[in-house]
């Protein structure tokens, strides 16, 4: 059986090995050539503009068939050539100006010489399609080549230049600009392609970072609304019970109310244990959903017992969706805990669940309030959240004869759309999915 699963698991550390292989698959490295050349770009110009400094000041030193060379324009010609190809040092930054000074140095071998060229308009119609856009590149190809076109035709019917000439120049021309702009458009789409990944990358790794704060707060948010609900309501209970055990001479009721503070202390633990497990790495045993809806009648009957007059009316046996029967419980319990603690003079505290009506009302009202200006705390703030996720409104406010008022309202279409989900779903695992 050892022998099996051992030859099993190494099974599966292969498979789970070759699985990232094929997942982590990245192109290959460049090599230390283009390496160096990404590092050290004057090295490259600097190189790139002295091959074409001396590939186009060769057909200066060539005469033109009949005509003896003009000193003024050999010289012309070769200052021209300097300028284009010193250019080419900043064809990075001015691949336009680059690109318009070879232009003009094949125009001035047309005018003057044999035309000829080097390997100017090759280089710098690349970079402009590298480092400015295909489209321009494209623009700028056409317009010079038109330029050039016109002026070997004009030459051509002037009779200053022969027709085999005229259609060579035109021709080579045409073909060292269509080479470079080509080569040039596809490495500078493969270059903007990848420029835009990676900031597209960026831009996914920020939205990460803000989507993993706005789940930690929204986590953080309902697991404070839960521990709220939890903790004031049971603590609550339990100083009203440990106050009355302490208060009462018979020892009968003291030992009752002893008895109910501990039980609602072991049901707060088990409740906060059963909240706060999905929070465990690695226990296996953990609940993977919060708690469970607070029935209403416990609620009550726990304030009851700690002498509180709490009194449940229930309209209607209408079984709601789970999400707005967790609600009801946590409103309910809420505006009890807040009851016990605000108005403890409070002749009565009416709890009232109408469901046959639409939309369906949950009322608490005491009749004492002690204060009726501070503003509403964690809890309410809790209560409109856990209310509004479910469709539904909440009124919390002055009854205006003392007292005090927490009123609730869920309409039916609120509920269907609810109701959609998993009927096992409370709220909160709602908001987490």
């Amino acid at each position: 059986m050892s022998s099996s699963s051992g030859r099993s698991s190494s099974a599966g550390g292969t498979l789970e090995r070759d699985v990232t292989a094929e997942e982590l698959r990245l192109p290959r490295p460049p090599g230390f050539i283009r390496r160096f050349w990404a590092r050290h770009p004057l090295v490259a110009d600097v190189l790139i503009a002295l091959v074409c400094l001396a590939l186009s000041l060769t057909p200066a030193t060539l005469v033109a068939p009949g005509e003896p060379p003009s000193l003024g324009a050999s010289i012309g010609i070769g200052i021209l050539v300097l300028l284009a190809c010193a250019l080419l040092l900043r064809r990075r930054r001015w691949p336009t100006v680059a690109l318009i000074a070879s232009y003009a140095v094949t125009v001035a071998y047309l005018l003057a010489l044999d035309p000829a060229g080097g390997p100017l308009l090759i280089v710098t119609s690349y970079g402009m399609a590298v480092y400015r856009s295909t489209r321009t590149a494209w623009i700028g190809f056409g317009i010079g080549m038109g330029v050039l076109t016109l002026l070997a035709a004009a030459l051509q019917l002037s009779g200053a230049l022969p027709l085999p000439s005229a259609i060579n120049a035109v021709l080579g021309q045409f073909v060292l600009a269509l080479i470079g702009t080509l080569i040039g458009a596809n490495v500078g789409g493969r270059k903007r392609y990848v420029e835009a990944i990676i900031d597209r990358s960026r831009q996914l790794l920020v939205e990460r970072d803000q989507q993993a704060r706005l789940a930690a707060s929204a986590e953080r948010a309902r697991i404070a609304r839960e521990m709220h609900d939890v903790v004031s309501h049971s603590l609550t209970v339990i100083v009203a019970l440990s106050e009355g055990a302490a208060a009462t001479p018979d020892p009968g009721r003291a030992k009752d109310a002893s008895t109910a503070a501990a039980a609602t202390a072991r049901g707060a633990l088990g409740e906060m244990r059963a909240m706060l497990g999905v929070l465990r790495d690695g226990d296996a045993d953990a609940p993977l959903a919060p708690t469970r809806p607070v029935d209403p009648r416990t609620t009550v009957a726990a304030a009851q017992q700690a002498g509180y007059p709490v009194a449940l009316t229930v309209a209607g046996e209408t079984r709601l969706p789970e999400p707005v029967e967790f609600a009801i419980g946590r409103i309910v319990q809420e505006g009890v805990t807040n009851a016990m603690r605000h108005a403890p003079l409070a002749t009565v505290v009416s709890v009232r669940i109408d469901r046959s009506v639409d939309p369906v009302v949950v009322e608490i009202v005491n009749d004492a309030a002690a204060d009726t200006t501070s503003p509403g705390g964690y809890g309410l703030r809790g209560l409109a959240e856990r209310v509004t996720h479910v469709g539904g409104t909440l009124d919390a406010g002055p009854t205006g004869t003392g007292g005090w008022r927490l009123r609730a309202q869920f309409p039916q279409t609120s509920m269907s759309s609810t109701s959609g989900g998993s009927a096992s779903t409370p709220p909160d695992a709602q908001e987490d999915a």
